[in-house]
């Protein structure tokens, strides 16, 4: 059976700026996306995949076009109320991590618990559960200055996925990481899609990265040119690599 689409784009077109300046970024993009899977969204530079994936993640709205997140429509909806389906639905995970310079990592996970009004020490709970999830629970009480790049990353993977949500998209995860720790995350992504049942969505043009997928989707100058399936999915000596190292972590 056909799975329903946990995020759906359909005949997206995005315009940016007016007159002679105007740009057409997407040009009737079509996309969906279903829980337990890795899909990454590849092309070159210019090619519309950071401005589809703020789409998706209800950050931009599309000139014209529908976009669903868990069956819902976007069209139409304040600011408001796409914030409230960003925290309800989706997590981002960005290429700079994005974390607080003087909060530890416990603290930075626990801030994406509080936007949704999950506080005290039940927030704090599951703050330590999703970083001992990501191999961090030896690094709970750290800043991010005492984390090398690869930590930072998962704290951010840990953050993302910390509210439960149906989609986690991620923006260039590997760009600032070496192989190692690039190959560590990747892995990491496609074991949350799998063992928690999440869609995961990462824009890349990162070849490292192919291995994980389950699906990959191209982009060219706003238009999805191709799609394939990659039915080997995980790296399975990654995926045993990472189980090992998060039990060592606690």
């Amino acid at each position: 059976m056909t799975q329903k689409p946990v995020l759906e784009a359909e005949n997206v077109v995005k315009e940016l700026g007016k007159g002679a300046g105007k740009v057409i970024a997407l040009k009737g993009v079509n996309l969906a996306l279903v829980k337990g899977e890795l899909t990454l969204l590849m092309g070159p530079s210019g090619s519309g995949k950071t401005t589809l994936l703020s789409i998706l993640g209800c950050i931009l709205t599309p000139t014209s076009g529908t976009v669903r997140v868990e069956g819902e429509e976007t069209t139409g909806k304040s600011p408001e109320e796409l914030a409230e389906i960003r925290r309800k639905h989706i997590g981002f995970i960005f290429q700079s991590y994005n974390l607080f310079p003087t909060l530890s990592a416990l603290e930075n996970v626990r801030i994406a618990l509080d936007v949704i009004g999950r506080k005290g020490y039940q927030a704090a709970q599951r703050a330590e559960e999703v970083l001992r999830d990501v191999g961090l629970g030896n690094r709970l009480k750290n800043y991010p200055s005492n984390l090398s790049g690869g930590e930072q990353q998962r704290v951010a993977v840990a953050r993302a996925i910390a509210a439960s949500p149906s989609v986690v998209l991620a923006d260039e995860p590997t760009a600032a990481l070496d192989g190692e720790n690039g190959h560590a995350v990747m892995a990491l992504l496609a074991r949350i899609a799998k063992e928690q049942n999440r869609s995961v969505l990462a824009v890349t043009h990162d070849p490292r990265t192919l291995g994980y997928a389950d699906r990959v989707v191209r982009i060219e100058d706003g238009l999805i040119v191709g799609e394939e399936r990659r039915p080997k999915g995980l790296d399975a000596p990654e995926i045993a690599d990472l189980t090992k190292r998060r039990k060592a972590n606690g």
